[in-house]
Protein backbone atom coordinates (compact mmCIF):
# COMPACT_ATOMS: atom_id res chain seq x y z
CA UNK A 1 0.00 0.00 0.00
CA UNK A 2 1.40 3.37 -0.96
CA UNK A 3 -1.08 5.73 0.61
CA UNK A 4 -0.90 7.28 4.01
CA UNK A 5 -3.51 7.30 6.77
CA UNK A 6 -6.27 9.68 5.68
CA UNK A 7 -8.68 9.63 8.60
CA UNK A 8 -8.89 9.50 12.34
CA UNK A 9 -9.97 5.84 12.34
CA UNK A 10 -6.61 4.80 10.90
CA UNK A 11 -4.75 6.94 13.42
CA UNK A 12 -6.77 5.32 16.21
CA UNK A 13 -5.74 1.87 14.95
CA UNK A 14 -2.10 2.93 14.90
CA UNK A 15 -2.18 4.21 18.48
CA UNK A 16 -4.36 1.43 19.88
CA UNK A 17 -1.41 -0.12 21.71
CA UNK A 18 -1.29 2.96 23.97
CA UNK A 19 -4.42 1.69 25.75
CA UNK A 20 -2.67 -1.20 27.57
CA UNK A 21 0.59 0.75 27.90
CA UNK A 22 -1.03 3.67 29.72
CA UNK A 23 -3.50 1.45 31.60
CA UNK A 24 -0.50 -0.31 33.15
CA UNK A 25 1.87 2.67 33.47
CA UNK A 26 -0.22 4.73 35.91
CA UNK A 27 -0.78 1.86 38.40
CA UNK A 28 2.85 0.73 38.11
CA UNK A 29 4.04 4.22 38.99
CA UNK A 30 1.44 5.31 41.53
CA UNK A 31 -0.05 2.22 43.22
CA UNK A 32 2.19 -0.81 42.82
CA UNK A 33 5.06 0.27 45.15
CA UNK A 34 2.71 0.99 48.05
CA UNK A 35 0.69 -2.23 47.52
CA UNK A 36 3.79 -4.42 47.28
CA UNK A 37 5.12 -2.93 50.49
CA UNK A 38 1.86 -2.87 52.46
CA UNK A 39 0.11 -6.04 51.28
CA UNK A 40 2.97 -8.31 50.24
CA UNK A 41 5.66 -7.29 52.71
CA UNK A 42 8.26 -6.31 50.11
CA UNK A 43 10.66 -3.76 51.66
CA UNK A 44 10.04 -0.31 50.20
CA UNK A 45 13.79 0.21 49.75
CA UNK A 46 13.98 -2.95 47.61
CA UNK A 47 11.01 -1.84 45.51
CA UNK A 48 12.65 1.54 44.98
CA UNK A 49 15.99 0.01 44.00
CA UNK A 50 14.39 -2.37 41.48
CA UNK A 51 12.30 0.45 40.01
CA UNK A 52 15.41 2.56 39.62
CA UNK A 53 17.25 -0.23 37.80
CA UNK A 54 14.24 -0.83 35.53
CA UNK A 55 13.88 2.85 34.67
CA UNK A 56 17.60 3.22 33.99
CA UNK A 57 17.45 0.18 31.72
CA UNK A 58 14.45 1.68 29.95
CA UNK A 59 16.28 4.98 29.46
CA UNK A 60 19.45 3.35 28.14
CA UNK A 61 17.51 1.11 25.78
CA UNK A 62 15.48 3.90 24.17
CA UNK A 63 18.27 5.31 21.95
CA UNK A 64 19.57 1.80 21.19
CA UNK A 65 16.15 0.58 20.08
CA UNK A 66 15.58 3.78 18.10
CA UNK A 67 18.86 3.49 16.21
CA UNK A 68 18.46 -0.23 15.48
CA UNK A 69 14.83 0.09 14.40
CA UNK A 70 15.97 2.70 11.84
CA UNK A 71 18.25 0.04 10.32
CA UNK A 72 15.96 -2.99 10.56
CA UNK A 73 15.11 -4.67 7.26
CA UNK A 74 12.58 -7.50 7.28
CA UNK A 75 9.62 -8.75 5.32
CA UNK A 76 7.45 -7.56 8.21
CA UNK A 77 8.68 -3.99 7.88
CA UNK A 78 11.09 -1.89 9.87
CA UNK A 79 9.07 -1.15 13.04
CA UNK A 80 6.69 -4.12 13.35
CA UNK A 81 9.22 -6.72 14.64
CA UNK A 82 10.23 -4.43 17.50
CA UNK A 83 6.64 -3.59 18.47
CA UNK A 84 5.58 -7.24 18.31
CA UNK A 85 8.52 -8.42 20.45
CA UNK A 86 7.98 -5.56 22.89
CA UNK A 87 4.30 -6.41 23.14
CA UNK A 88 5.08 -9.98 24.21
CA UNK A 89 7.55 -8.78 26.85
CA UNK A 90 5.11 -6.11 28.06
CA UNK A 91 2.29 -8.66 28.50
CA UNK A 92 4.59 -11.06 30.37
CA UNK A 93 5.95 -8.35 32.67
CA UNK A 94 2.50 -6.86 33.30
CA UNK A 95 1.03 -10.25 34.17
CA UNK A 96 3.83 -10.88 36.68
CA UNK A 97 3.48 -7.42 38.25
CA UNK A 98 -0.31 -7.43 38.68
CA UNK A 99 -0.77 -11.11 39.52
CA UNK A 100 2.15 -11.82 41.88
CA UNK A 101 2.30 -14.86 44.16
CA UNK A 102 1.51 -14.36 47.83
CA UNK A 103 5.21 -14.72 48.69
CA UNK A 104 6.55 -12.51 45.90
CA UNK A 105 10.34 -12.42 46.05
CA UNK A 106 13.16 -10.29 44.70
CA UNK A 107 13.76 -12.50 41.65
CA UNK A 108 10.09 -12.45 40.63
CA UNK A 109 9.83 -8.68 40.94
CA UNK A 110 13.17 -8.08 39.17
CA UNK A 111 12.23 -10.26 36.19
CA UNK A 112 8.78 -8.68 35.99
CA UNK A 113 10.11 -5.11 35.99
CA UNK A 114 12.86 -5.89 33.47
CA UNK A 115 10.36 -7.50 31.07
CA UNK A 116 7.92 -4.63 31.57
CA UNK A 117 10.45 -1.84 30.97
CA UNK A 118 12.15 -3.55 28.01
CA UNK A 119 8.72 -4.11 26.49
CA UNK A 120 7.92 -0.40 26.85
CA UNK A 121 11.14 0.59 25.05
CA UNK A 122 10.61 -1.92 22.25
CA UNK A 123 7.06 -0.66 21.61
CA UNK A 124 7.13 3.08 22.27
CA UNK A 125 10.08 4.39 20.27
CA UNK A 126 9.48 2.42 17.04
CA UNK A 127 5.78 3.30 17.22
CA UNK A 128 6.50 7.04 17.31
CA UNK A 129 8.95 6.73 14.42
CA UNK A 130 6.41 4.67 12.45
CA UNK A 131 3.74 7.31 13.03
CA UNK A 132 5.99 9.92 11.43
CA UNK A 133 6.45 7.70 8.38
CA UNK A 134 2.75 6.86 8.05
CA UNK A 135 1.77 10.53 8.36
CA UNK A 136 4.37 12.42 6.30
CA UNK A 137 2.14 15.51 5.92
CA UNK A 138 2.88 18.43 8.28
CA UNK A 139 -0.68 18.71 9.65
CA UNK A 140 -1.33 14.96 9.62
CA UNK A 141 1.46 14.66 12.17
CA UNK A 142 -0.43 17.03 14.45
CA UNK A 143 -3.53 14.88 13.94
CA UNK A 144 -1.75 11.63 14.75
CA UNK A 145 -0.08 13.14 17.84
CA UNK A 146 -3.41 14.50 19.11
CA UNK A 147 -5.06 11.12 18.45
CA UNK A 148 -2.35 9.40 20.50
CA UNK A 149 -2.96 11.90 23.31
CA UNK A 150 -6.71 11.21 23.17
CA UNK A 151 -6.12 7.46 23.46
CA UNK A 152 -3.74 7.96 26.37
CA UNK A 153 -6.24 10.23 28.18
CA UNK A 154 -9.06 7.68 27.82
CA UNK A 155 -6.83 4.84 29.08
CA UNK A 156 -5.65 6.96 32.01
CA UNK A 157 -9.19 7.85 33.03
CA UNK A 158 -10.15 4.16 32.83
CA UNK A 159 -7.27 3.22 35.15
CA UNK A 160 -8.15 5.99 37.61
CA UNK A 161 -11.81 4.94 37.56
CA UNK A 162 -10.79 1.36 38.40
CA UNK A 163 -8.75 2.66 41.32
CA UNK A 164 -11.77 4.56 42.60
CA UNK A 165 -14.00 1.49 42.09
CA UNK A 166 -11.64 -0.80 43.98
CA UNK A 167 -11.40 1.69 46.83
CA UNK A 168 -15.20 1.85 46.99
CA UNK A 169 -15.74 -1.92 46.87
CA UNK A 170 -12.98 -2.94 49.27
CA UNK A 171 -11.01 -0.09 50.86
CA UNK A 172 -7.38 -1.04 51.34
CA UNK A 173 -7.60 -4.30 49.35
CA UNK A 174 -4.39 -4.11 47.31
CA UNK A 175 -4.88 -7.52 45.70
CA UNK A 176 -8.24 -6.41 44.24
CA UNK A 177 -6.71 -3.21 42.90
CA UNK A 178 -3.88 -5.12 41.22
CA UNK A 179 -6.34 -7.62 39.72
CA UNK A 180 -8.50 -4.91 38.18
CA UNK A 181 -5.47 -3.05 36.82
CA UNK A 182 -4.01 -6.25 35.39
CA UNK A 183 -7.25 -7.33 33.74
CA UNK A 184 -7.62 -3.94 32.02
CA UNK A 185 -4.05 -3.95 30.70
CA UNK A 186 -3.84 -7.59 29.61
CA UNK A 187 -7.32 -7.97 28.09
CA UNK A 188 -6.74 -4.90 25.92
CA UNK A 189 -3.13 -5.74 24.99
CA UNK A 190 -3.67 -8.47 22.37
CA UNK A 191 -6.44 -6.74 20.35
CA UNK A 192 -4.61 -3.42 20.65
CA UNK A 193 -1.37 -4.94 19.34
CA UNK A 194 -3.25 -6.53 16.47
CA UNK A 195 -4.82 -3.18 15.53
CA UNK A 196 -1.47 -1.39 15.64
CA UNK A 197 0.50 -4.06 13.76
CA UNK A 198 -2.16 -4.42 11.05
CA UNK A 199 -1.52 -0.89 9.81
CA UNK A 200 -0.01 -0.58 6.32
CA UNK A 201 3.64 0.19 5.82
CA UNK A 202 4.65 3.75 5.08
CA UNK A 203 4.76 5.02 1.49
CA UNK A 204 8.03 4.09 -0.24
CA UNK A 205 9.03 7.73 -0.53
CA UNK A 206 8.68 8.14 3.24
CA UNK A 207 11.19 5.38 3.99
CA UNK A 208 14.93 5.42 3.61
CA UNK A 209 17.03 2.54 4.89
CA UNK A 210 19.47 3.82 7.46
CA UNK A 211 23.11 3.09 6.83
CA UNK A 212 25.37 1.98 9.70
CA UNK A 213 26.90 4.94 11.51
CA UNK A 214 29.60 5.23 14.12
CA UNK A 215 28.77 6.16 17.69
CA UNK A 216 30.39 9.54 17.08
CA UNK A 217 28.23 10.18 14.01
CA UNK A 218 25.13 9.16 15.94
CA UNK A 219 26.04 11.51 18.78
CA UNK A 220 26.71 14.35 16.32
CA UNK A 221 23.35 13.80 14.63
CA UNK A 222 21.72 14.66 17.96
CA UNK A 223 24.02 17.27 19.48
CA UNK A 224 24.57 19.04 16.16
CA UNK A 225 20.88 19.45 15.41
CA UNK A 226 19.79 22.75 16.95
CA UNK A 227 16.12 22.33 16.05
CA UNK A 228 16.04 18.95 17.77
CA UNK A 229 17.78 20.35 20.86
CA UNK A 230 15.14 23.06 21.14
CA UNK A 231 12.37 20.45 21.01
CA UNK A 232 14.16 18.27 23.56
CA UNK A 233 14.75 21.15 25.97
CA UNK A 234 11.16 22.36 25.61
CA UNK A 235 9.77 18.87 26.24
CA UNK A 236 12.02 18.30 29.25
CA UNK A 237 10.70 21.57 30.73
CA UNK A 238 7.09 20.52 30.02
CA UNK A 239 7.60 17.17 31.73
CA UNK A 240 9.32 18.82 34.67
CA UNK A 241 6.33 21.09 35.18
CA UNK A 242 3.88 18.21 34.88
CA UNK A 243 6.05 16.11 37.17
CA UNK A 244 6.10 18.72 39.93
CA UNK A 245 2.32 18.95 39.81
CA UNK A 246 1.90 15.17 39.89
CA UNK A 247 4.46 14.66 42.68
CA UNK A 248 2.90 17.31 44.93
CA UNK A 249 -0.83 17.08 44.13
CA UNK A 250 -1.52 14.53 46.87
CA UNK A 251 0.25 16.69 49.47
CA UNK A 252 -1.48 19.85 48.20
CA UNK A 253 -4.97 18.34 48.40
CA UNK A 254 -4.46 16.44 51.66
CA UNK A 255 -2.45 18.93 53.71
CA UNK A 256 -2.88 22.40 52.21
CA UNK A 257 -6.55 22.11 51.24
CA UNK A 258 -7.36 19.67 54.06
CA UNK A 259 -9.47 17.48 51.75
CA UNK A 260 -7.86 14.01 51.70
CA UNK A 261 -11.09 12.54 50.32
CA UNK A 262 -10.38 14.45 47.08
CA UNK A 263 -6.84 13.09 46.63
CA UNK A 264 -7.86 10.61 43.91
CA UNK A 265 -10.97 12.51 42.83
CA UNK A 266 -9.11 15.62 41.71
CA UNK A 267 -6.84 13.49 39.50
CA UNK A 268 -9.89 11.86 37.92
CA UNK A 269 -11.70 15.19 37.56
CA UNK A 270 -8.79 16.77 35.69
CA UNK A 271 -8.01 13.83 33.43
CA UNK A 272 -11.69 13.30 32.56
CA UNK A 273 -11.76 16.75 31.00
CA UNK A 274 -8.35 16.03 29.49
CA UNK A 275 -10.09 13.70 27.02
CA UNK A 276 -11.51 16.84 25.37
CA UNK A 277 -8.11 18.49 25.03
CA UNK A 278 -6.72 16.43 22.14
CA UNK A 279 -9.31 17.40 19.47
CA UNK A 280 -9.28 21.01 20.68
CA UNK A 281 -5.52 21.34 20.37
CA UNK A 282 -5.45 19.43 17.09
CA UNK A 283 -7.59 22.20 15.58
CA UNK A 284 -5.48 24.92 17.19
CA UNK A 285 -2.26 23.30 15.92
CA UNK A 286 -3.58 23.13 12.36
CA UNK A 287 -4.84 26.72 12.50
CA UNK A 288 -1.78 28.33 14.08
CA UNK A 289 1.04 25.94 13.16
CA UNK A 290 2.90 23.77 15.63
CA UNK A 291 5.31 26.34 17.01
CA UNK A 292 2.69 29.02 17.68
CA UNK A 293 0.28 26.46 19.12
CA UNK A 294 2.99 25.11 21.41
CA UNK A 295 3.84 28.62 22.63
CA UNK A 296 0.16 29.36 23.30
CA UNK A 297 -0.26 26.05 25.12
CA UNK A 298 2.72 26.58 27.39
CA UNK A 299 1.84 30.20 28.20
CA UNK A 300 -1.71 29.16 29.13
CA UNK A 301 -0.43 26.35 31.35
CA UNK A 302 2.02 28.73 33.00
CA UNK A 303 -0.84 31.13 33.80
CA UNK A 304 -3.13 28.35 35.08
CA UNK A 305 -0.45 27.07 37.44
CA UNK A 306 0.45 30.60 38.52
CA UNK A 307 -3.19 31.15 39.49
CA UNK A 308 -2.91 28.29 41.99
CA UNK A 309 -1.22 30.71 44.41
CA UNK A 310 -4.68 32.27 44.86
CA UNK A 311 -6.25 29.02 46.06
CA UNK A 312 -7.11 28.55 49.73
CA UNK A 313 -8.93 25.80 51.64
CA UNK A 314 -12.18 27.82 51.50
CA UNK A 315 -11.86 28.49 47.74
CA UNK A 316 -12.32 24.94 46.54
CA UNK A 317 -14.44 26.21 43.65
CA UNK A 318 -11.29 27.90 42.33
CA UNK A 319 -9.33 24.65 42.67
CA UNK A 320 -11.96 22.84 40.58
CA UNK A 321 -12.06 25.63 37.99
CA UNK A 322 -8.27 25.51 37.57
CA UNK A 323 -8.31 21.70 37.40
CA UNK A 324 -10.92 21.99 34.64
CA UNK A 325 -8.74 24.49 32.76
CA UNK A 326 -5.70 22.27 33.33
CA UNK A 327 -7.63 19.36 31.85
CA UNK A 328 -8.50 21.30 28.70
CA UNK A 329 -4.84 22.22 28.16
CA UNK A 330 -3.53 18.80 29.20
CA UNK A 331 -0.89 17.44 26.85
CA UNK A 332 -1.30 20.42 24.51
CA UNK A 333 2.39 21.26 24.28
CA UNK A 334 3.34 17.57 24.18
CA UNK A 335 1.18 17.07 21.08
CA UNK A 336 3.01 19.76 19.12
CA UNK A 337 6.48 18.82 20.33
CA UNK A 338 6.01 15.13 19.54
CA UNK A 339 4.88 16.02 16.03
CA UNK A 340 7.86 18.36 15.53
CA UNK A 341 10.35 15.51 16.01
CA UNK A 342 9.26 13.83 12.77
CA UNK A 343 9.60 17.13 10.91
CA UNK A 344 13.14 17.57 12.25
CA UNK A 345 13.98 14.01 11.15
CA UNK A 346 12.69 14.80 7.65
CA UNK A 347 14.89 17.90 7.47
CA UNK A 348 17.92 15.92 8.60
CA UNK A 349 17.23 13.20 6.02
CA UNK A 350 16.80 15.75 3.23
CA UNK A 351 20.15 17.33 4.09
CA UNK A 352 22.23 14.21 4.81
CA UNK A 353 20.36 11.20 3.42
CA UNK A 354 20.45 9.61 6.92
CA UNK A 355 17.34 8.08 8.50
CA UNK A 356 17.25 9.21 12.13
CA UNK A 357 13.56 9.18 13.05
CA UNK A 358 13.90 6.28 15.48
CA UNK A 359 16.99 7.81 17.08
CA UNK A 360 15.36 11.22 17.40
CA UNK A 361 12.22 9.83 18.99
CA UNK A 362 14.35 7.80 21.39
CA UNK A 363 16.21 10.88 22.66
CA UNK A 364 12.84 12.66 22.83
CA UNK A 365 11.67 9.88 25.15
CA UNK A 366 14.89 10.27 27.15
CA UNK A 367 14.28 14.02 27.52
CA UNK A 368 10.78 13.14 28.74
CA UNK A 369 12.20 10.94 31.48
CA UNK A 370 14.92 13.40 32.46
CA UNK A 371 12.27 16.11 32.88
CA UNK A 372 10.17 13.88 35.12
CA UNK A 373 13.19 12.84 37.17
CA UNK A 374 14.22 16.46 37.68
CA UNK A 375 10.73 17.29 38.94
CA UNK A 376 10.77 14.75 41.77
CA UNK A 377 14.46 15.32 42.47
CA UNK A 378 14.00 19.06 43.00
CA UNK A 379 10.42 19.54 44.22
CA UNK A 380 10.35 16.95 47.01
CA UNK A 381 13.60 18.02 48.73
CA UNK A 382 12.61 21.67 48.28
CA UNK A 383 9.31 21.39 50.16
CA UNK A 384 11.18 19.49 52.89
CA UNK A 385 13.73 22.29 53.13
CA UNK A 386 10.82 24.76 53.43
CA UNK A 387 9.59 22.85 56.50
CA UNK A 388 6.88 20.58 55.11
CA UNK A 389 6.71 17.12 56.70
CA UNK A 390 4.14 14.59 55.38
CA UNK A 391 4.57 12.52 58.56
CA UNK A 392 3.70 15.39 60.87
CA UNK A 393 0.22 15.61 62.37
CA UNK A 394 0.20 19.37 61.85
CA UNK A 395 2.42 21.46 59.56
CA UNK A 396 3.11 25.12 60.23
CA UNK A 397 1.40 27.77 58.06
CA UNK A 398 4.83 28.69 56.70
CA UNK A 399 5.46 25.08 55.64
CA UNK A 400 2.06 24.82 53.96
CA UNK A 401 2.61 28.12 52.14
CA UNK A 402 5.97 26.79 50.97
CA UNK A 403 4.24 23.68 49.65
CA UNK A 404 1.70 25.85 47.79
CA UNK A 405 4.38 28.05 46.24
CA UNK A 406 6.42 25.12 44.92
CA UNK A 407 3.24 23.40 43.67
CA UNK A 408 2.15 26.54 41.80
CA UNK A 409 5.33 28.37 40.80
CA UNK A 410 7.41 25.30 39.88
CA UNK A 411 5.15 24.21 36.98
CA UNK A 412 4.47 27.84 36.00
CA UNK A 413 8.19 28.51 35.61
CA UNK A 414 8.78 25.22 33.77
CA UNK A 415 6.03 25.89 31.22
CA UNK A 416 7.33 29.44 30.68
CA UNK A 417 10.82 28.03 30.01
CA UNK A 418 9.30 25.53 27.57
CA UNK A 419 7.60 28.36 25.66
CA UNK A 420 10.89 30.25 25.47
CA UNK A 421 12.75 27.26 24.03
CA UNK A 422 10.15 26.41 21.40
CA UNK A 423 9.73 30.04 20.29
CA UNK A 424 13.01 29.72 18.36
CA UNK A 425 11.87 26.64 16.41
CA UNK A 426 12.24 27.73 12.78
CA UNK A 427 10.48 25.04 10.74
CA UNK A 428 6.93 25.75 9.64
CA UNK A 429 4.41 24.20 7.25
CA UNK A 430 5.85 25.91 4.16
CA UNK A 431 9.37 24.77 5.04
CA UNK A 432 8.13 21.22 5.51
CA UNK A 433 6.36 21.16 2.13
CA UNK A 434 9.66 22.07 0.49
CA UNK A 435 11.45 19.35 2.48
CA UNK A 436 8.90 16.70 1.47
CA UNK A 437 9.17 17.70 -2.20
CA UNK A 438 12.95 17.45 -1.97
CA UNK A 439 12.74 14.04 -0.33
CA UNK A 440 10.21 12.81 -2.85
CA UNK A 441 12.36 13.86 -5.79
CA UNK A 442 15.48 12.28 -4.28
CA UNK A 443 13.89 8.98 -3.27
CA UNK A 444 11.32 8.39 -6.04
CA UNK A 445 12.07 9.72 -9.52
CA UNK A 446 8.40 9.25 -10.42
CA UNK A 447 7.58 12.06 -7.97
CA UNK A 448 9.83 14.57 -9.74
CA UNK A 449 7.87 17.35 -11.44
CA UNK A 450 7.55 17.16 -15.21
CA UNK A 451 9.64 19.62 -17.17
Amino acid sequence: MTGRPANTAQFLRLGAVYVPLVAAAQPVAAWLPAILSRDFGVPLALVGALYLVGQLLNSVLDPVVGAFSDRTQSRFGRRRPWIAAGGVLFIAGTAMLFFPPAAVGTAWLAVALVAYYIGLSFVSTPLLAWSGELAPDYHDRTRVASTFTLIQSVALVAALALAALAQHLAPGDGRLQLTLFGLLAITTAIPALWLTLSNPDAPRAAITQATPQSLRATFSAVIGNRLLLRVLASDAAVRAGQGVRTALLLFYVTFYLGRPEWAAGLFLFQYAFGILSAPIWQRIGIALGKRNAAILAEVLQALINLALVLTTPDRFWLVLALAFAQGLTQGSGNIMLRSMVADVADKHRAETGEERAGLYYSVFALADKIGGALAAGIALPLIGWLGFDPKATVNTPEALNGLLLVFALGPALAHAVSAAFVSGFALDADDHIAIRLRLGAAEDPALQPAE
